[in-house]
């Protein structure tokens, strides 16, 4: 039980710090998504990505060894959370202590990567707002009215003020 129990600290651990990895990588989009720069934007996409495969990673390997602790408890894994973790160890303090620290700063970064999420998720929706308002205003110099010329017969001969094509992606 011991070494299962420290196999589980030590993947907490590496979990906490990915996690704090991740939370950094957030921190550091937030200008990018301000700046509008698509291109560093896809390139910490990326490197994100990768942390998430990383904790996935991680994810694996805690549940396995947490369902070896509930086998060797003889309790219900999907009861056999952190918190209910630290609970039972009421006799062992050292670990108790440990994975009551890990908790704690799990909830802390989980937290602030949480804050910055939201925040990142609004410039967002900001930038495609803005996206969305200059595809409108293309279309609707489009659409604008005619200039007041007429011919001799009293028919309009003018044309549409504004641009007259369709949106070019390439501008």
């Amino acid at each position: 039980m011991a070494s299962l129990m420290e196999n589980l600290i030590d993947i907490y651990n590496r979990e906490c710090s990915a996690y704090e990895e991740l939370l950094e990588i957030s921190q550091r989009k937030t200008p990018i998504i301000a700046s509008g720069n698509l291109e560093n934007l896809q390139k910490i996409t990326d490197e994100e990505q990768d942390m998430v495969n990383r904790l996935g990673s991680l994810e694996r390997e805690r549940r396995e060894v947490t369902a070896d602790i509930a086998t060797v408890l003889n309790k219900d894994v999907a009861k056999l959370t952190l918190t209910n973790m630290i609970d039972m160890m009421k006799t062992r303090p050292a670990e108790q202590s440990t994975l009551a620290g890990i908790h704690d700063r799990l909830c802390r970064t989980m937290r602030e990567l949480k804050r910055v999420n939201e925040q990142n998720g609004e410039l967002l929706r900001d930038a495609l707002e803005m996206v969305e308002f200059e595809i409108a205003m293309l279309q609707a110099a489009k659409a604008a009215p005619q200039t007041a010329n007429y011919n001799r017969g009293a028919c309009s001969a003018g044309e549409t003020m504004g641009v007259n094509r369709g949106f070019d992606a390439k501008q």
